[in-house]
């Protein structure tokens, strides 16, 4: 069986950015740049007024010296002319510094007299001015390729002189459910039945990492189910096809068989972990497939460690892999077996920081106590009996995990 460093590497090394498209600012919240961001203009474009007062030269700021108002000079209106000595613009926030100032006297340090200003403190040179490029020139490259952008990047990129956006095509994502057993959500299950519930999950993970869900629905434990929804989606073509149950070792697991005999190439098959063993990689054609267990809580948690950073690798992102943070265990654990072990586990303020205890009932069936957790508790593989006290490591769940 294959550690989970060493599938998570197999399958990110398979697969490359998605091409780019042409994207306008308001439907870029959450898209990934797919080339370097560029200012397209310089902000300010003169120098402006950083305060409500008087632009005059600095050397002519003496206090108690008279100076004549020459004009005014407000945001979207500038003084046309030049400033001589003793001589002063009435100017507001926002508005061009006139040719000739040098800087601005606020208002509250001015007494003022028909056309005729009395400076009462001094101001030096370039004082409450906000200089020409002081938030960006033309041509800095402000954002780099790989950037998840937010509302506050999009009000940027518009002052950047940007009307759309280069960014990766978000990955379509295929997800088939696989089992007799499974009911739709909404749907009387029989009295042998469970409803389905990692499709939901799935698609809501897909859609908060960016990408586009479609839910094929339910496949039956028959051949000629699995060969209909492969054909389904052999026509689709997506970018990512994510089966559900199936992928195990009972009678009525079908899902490695049929795929090989429809031409799947197999990458892996098992991998260290609990839970999540049973987790197939492979090919068709040029879509890849993880075959994700069918208990809910192992495929949730397998899409957390592979299919997350996937869908990032295929928009271009950087941050690919989940960061590991480290706290206080709070309760006893026994010696762990031979596969990397992610507990179901809740975080606390502790007097010396996070403390975390896992839920003592483990079990793969059970969604209450993941829904309920805030972390998952990462063990080593063969890591002997540890006490309470002792620091571990934990991934933190956020609120689409």
């Amino acid at each position: 069986m294959l550690s989970v460093d060493e599938a998570r590497e197999r399958i990110l090394t398979s697969v490359a950015p998605l091409s780019a498209e042409r994207v306008p600012l308001s439907q870029s919240h959450g898209r990934i740049l797919a080339a370097p961001l560029e200012a397209l203009r310089t902000q300010p474009p003169f120098d402006v007024s950083a305060m409500d007062g008087y632009a005059l030269r600095a050397a002519d700021a003496e206090p108690g010296r008279q100076l004549t108002i020459i004009g005014t000079s407000q945001a979207g209106c500038a003084f046309d002319g030049t400033l001589a000595a003793g001589t002063a613009v009435r100017i507001f926030t926002g508005a061009p510094l006139p040719n000739g100032a040098d800087a601005v006297l606020i208002q509250e340090n001015a007494e003022r007299d028909g056309d005729f200003l009395t400076p009462l403190a001094e101001v030096k040179a370039r004082q409450n001015i906000r200089h020409r490029g002081l938030d960006f020139q033309e041509g800095d490259i402000v954002f780099d390729a790989g950037r998840r952008l937010t509302a506050r990047d999009l009000g940027l990129a518009a002052g950047l002189g940007h009307a759309s956006l280069p960014l990766r095509r978000r990955p379509t994502v295929a997800i088939l459910a696989t089992g007799d057993e499974l009911v739709l959500p909404g749907e009387m299950p029989g009295k042998d039945q469970i409803i389905a519930t990692s499709s939901t999950a799935l698609a809501v993970m897909v859609e908060a990492e960016g990408g586009i869900a479609h839910d094929l629905g339910i496949a039956r434990d028959t051949v000629a189910d699995l060969k209909a929804a492969i054909a389904r989606v052999r026509d689709m073509r997506p970018d990512v096809f994510i089966t559900l149950g199936g992928a195990s070792v009972g009678d009525h697991d079908l899902i490695r068989q049929v795929f090989e005999q429809e031409g799947m190439r197999l990458d892996f098959w098992k991998i260290a972990m609990r839970p999540g063993k049973p987790m197939i990689f492979g090919w068709f054609g040029e879509t890849p497939l993880l075959g994700l267990p069918g208990n809910p809580v192992s495929a949730q948690i397998c899409a957390l460690l592979f299919l997350k950073p996937m869908l990032r690798k295929l928009q271009g992102r950087t941050d690919l892999l989940p960061s590991l943070e480290v706290a206080t265990l709070a309760s006893d654990l026994p010696a762990n077996g031979p596969r990397e072990d992610y507990m179901r586990a809740t975080l606390s303020e502790g007097p010396e920081g996070i403390a975390i205890r896992p839920f003592d009932v483990q079990d793969s069936s059970m969604t209450r106590s993941l829904a309920l957790a805030d972390a998952l508790l990462v063990r080593p593989a063969h890591e002997g009996e540890i006490r309470a006290g002792a620091p571990c490591r934990f991934l933190r769940l956020g609120l689409s995990d």
